[in-house]
């Protein structure tokens, strides 16, 4: 019997038994559809945290005072004071795998203009900070280092600070803001950037001179942390070794010296981000793929029911000449049949779920090219796999114990 019969008969075994085939494929389109929506939200999650993560500046450098151990205590860095402007200074002249760096103080408090006020926090930073962080002037200009040299009280604000401290629509540059009484006129506002995903507003900031907040509003002589752009991503980790190397001298460590600075970079971040993000979406596709093991386990019971029920049939045909290896082809077929037609059906279910996430939900969805194939892949290896031992079991009925079967 060739493969053309064997096919038609399939169809026409199935079609006889529409709702039950129907009922089989159920499992194969909810599993598959759900391993393609869940791996979506992962990788789109996934997508999403590397975007942020470039918009900042995925060759930036974080440099921050480290914990120092005193009488076998171990102090917290934000108390340690070993970041200096000399060190700015020396990083600046000697690294060569930096194209940008700034020093970096915070003072929070109220920010106020006029009748209105708004709780936040200004950084004192240098020039190179907005190249740095990929931030861009929408209106009027950064501050410049002469500003910079003489503490000048002038800031640039985000759109959030315009939005709380200028509500009826005033042009700010120009305007005085204060924080602690200190008056700040506005020489610049950001360009809006929105919330990142991690719910953090990327323009409630303000900037100022370094050298303004350290000395008119923290009064204070060391530095908080220092930022830096490495020459490419890829010369990230040459960077980091050339600013050790600097700050160990500058700190006159000796060898053997732990470093009294911590070094990180946005390559770590991304990496440990993108491996918890890449562990979730393994966790929600194993769990989408206990719905296609279910499906496969569908598929063998209503496969093998249906050679209890068709087991006069099956000696009727091998009583005519079709052999063991026909009985097993039809049945095969059959069960391939479904678990191809619900993989189908769940691809586009799982696709057109993951566009209702995006769109419904507003969750970042991203839909691999890879899980699709993978997803229709596993199907059709789930119909051959559990099809094959009910159809193997009718192949080796016996015609006559068929024949007479009730």
């Amino acid at each position: 019997m060739n493969g053309t019969n064997l096919f038609k008969i399939a169809l026409r075994a199935l079609a006889n038994n529409k709702m039950r085939a129907f009922l089989t494929m159920l499992g194969i389109i909810i599993g598959v559809a759900s391993v393609i929506t869940m791996i979506a939200i992962g990788q789109g999650a996934k997508k999403s945290i590397q975007d942020e993560i470039s918009g900042m500046g995925s060759n930036m450098i974080m440099i921050h005072p480290g914990g120092e151990r005193r009488g076998g205590v171990r102090l917290d860095a934000s108390e340690m004071q070993t970041l200096k402007v000399a060190d700015y200074e020396a990083l600046r002249e000697e690294c060569i795998f930096l194209t940008g760096i700034s020093p970096n103080v915070t003072a929070s408090g109220q920010l106020i203009c006029g009748n209105n006020n708004y709780p936040s926090s200004v950084s004192g930073v240098g020039t190179d900070y907005i190249d740095i962080r990929q931030l861009n002037i929408g209106k009027g200009e950064m501050f410049s280092e002469t500003d910079i040299r003489k503490s000048a009280k002038v800031c640039v604000i985000g759109q959030t600070i315009v939005d709380n401290l200028f509500p009826d629509g005033t042009n700010p540059i120009g305007k005085i803001i204060r924080l602690n009484q200190v008056p700040l006129k506005v020489v610049g506002v950001l360009e809006a950037k929105g919330y990142n995903s991690m719910g953090m507003d990327q323009d409630d900031i303000v900037i100022a001179p370094y050298t303004t907040v350290m000395k008119r509003l923290l009064a204070i002589t060391y530095l908080e942390g220092i930022f830096a752009s490495a020459v490419s991503e890829d010369m990230t980790e040459y960077a980091i070794d050339e600013i050790t190397e600097v700050l160990r001298k500058q700190h006159k460590l000796k060898d053997g010296e732990d470093n009294d600075f911590e070094i990180r970079s946005q390559q770590e971040l991304s990496n440990m981000l993108n491996t918890t993000t890449d562990l979730l979406t393994t966790l929600l596709a194993c769990i989408a793929g206990i719905s296609l093991l279910v499906g496969g386990i569908g598929i063998m019971n209503i496969m093998y029911v249906s050679v209890t029920e068709r087991t006069r049939e099956i000696g009727l045909r091998m009583s005519v000449g079709a052999r063991s290896v026909d009985i097993l082809a039809q049945f095969l077929i059959e069960a391939v049949l479904i678990s191809i037609t619900g993989g189908v059906i769940g691809v586009l279910g799982g696709c057109g779920a993951s566009l209702a996430v995006k769109w419904l939900a507003h969750w970042p969805v991203y839909i691999q090219p890879w899980s699709v194939v993978l997803s229709f892949a596993v199907c059709t290896v789930t119909g051959v796999f559990f099809g094959w031992y009910p159809a193997k079991k009718a192949a080796d009925l016996d015609p006559i114990d068929a024949l007479r079967y009730e």
